[in-house]
């Protein structure tokens, strides 16, 4: 109880100082651990433990959601440096997989992308060795997200593409995923052809999905998921009836406590209304969504995106002084 505290403390403090040490301290610790040669342990806990962790935030802040994953991961490398049988020892690799990609989810939702990208690393190598192609190409698909959200498309069609090649022709979550990416990706670089066929393949990949493909967890490709993946899709497109149609089933499909959400499903509609002439409204229930915002939410993703929709607004937009003081005021 005492490290999670000082961890939360530390990660709270900031990830430019003592939050971004013990998080490259853990990373590297991981990977040591990976490389060592490793008469038995309690896979079972693991894979329970990794399994609590992928349902998501659930209300809490993300900075608790992280330090709650580095406390589990001091004792994790603890039992990937022992000695382990080989059948161990890969169920060991595929909790590290996934637990190391939830840490890569959060920081890439704070806007540490390039540390996100450094934990994906970790996870694809633990995949990797866990030989689960599957997780391979789920890690793939999410760190593809970090390049679409920060700046660099084109380099995520090409992670995408990897990840659906991992994925392989079997209807998946981890390829649904891939697809929506993809569709993400060729929307930004202006592909409208294979964006829109994108679109359309992982419309076709959600409906063939299993039930327990379709889990709400950061592992699945439960519909929510879909539907917001399919409106920032269609809202770069331009498609705007189609994309309010998507926020309006995203929204009927989150859960409650979805804060990060349902922000980015407003700050899409906001754009929508915007490239459909109505700029005033943008900025209203652009600066709505992001100054209601908890102050640990109004960084990363949701920052970046209204920060684009606040740069495509014409000046004296009246409202627009409002969006501009909600982000002057951010963390």
């Amino acid at each position: 109880m005492k490290r999670r505290i000082l961890l939360r403390g530390a990660l709270a403090a900031g990830l430019a100082g003592p939050g971004l040490a013990a998080l490259t301290h853990t990373r590297h610790e991981l990977d040591a651990a990976l490389s060592a040669d490793h008469s038995t342990t309690d896979v079972g806990f693991w894979a329970s433990t990794a399994e609590r962790h992928s349902f998501g935030y659930s209300g809490q802040t993300p900075v608790d959601v992280l330090s709650s994953l580095l406390d589990d991961f001091a004792d994790l490398r603890r039992s990937l440096s022992r000695a382990q049988t080989v059948q161990n020892r890969t169920a060991l690799c595929h909790a590290t997989g996934q637990m190391a990609g939830m840490a890569a989810i959060v920081l890439h939702d704070l806007g540490q992308h390039r540390e996100a990208h450094r934990w994906f690393g970790t996870a694809a190598r633990a995949a990797e060795q866990s030989g689960d192609r599957l997780l391979y190409a789920w890690v793939t698909a999410r760190e593809a997200m970090v390049p679409l959200n920060y700046g660099a498309p084109e380099a995520a069609a090409q992670l995408a593409e990897k990840a659906r090649h991992l994925a392989g022709e079997v209807p998946s979550a981890a390829g649904a995923l891939a697809a929506a990416v993809a569709s993400r990706a060729y929307a930004v670089t202006g592909d409208r052809d294979r964006a829109l066929t994108s679109v359309a393949e992982t419309e076709t990949l959600a409906g063939r999905l299993s039930p327990q493909q379709r889990a709400d967890t950061w592992f699945g490709y439960p519909m929510q998921k879909h539907f917001v993946h399919t409106s920032q899709a269609l809202t770069v497109l331009g498609e705007t009836e189609r994309a309010y149609q998507a926020q309006a089933r995203a929204l009927e499909l989150s859960r409650a406590p979805s804060l990060m959400t349902r922000a980015l499903i407003a700050i899409d509609r906001a754009s929508c209304r915007a490239q459909d002439g109505e700029p005033v409204e943008a900025a209203r229930l652009a600066a709505e969504a992001y100054g209601g915002l908890p102050d640990t939410y109004r960084t990363g993703l949701t920052r970046t995106r209204t920060r684009a929709l606040h740069r495509s607004l014409p000046p004296g937009t009246p409202g627009v002084d409002r969006l501009a003081d909600a982000l002057s005021t951010s963390v």
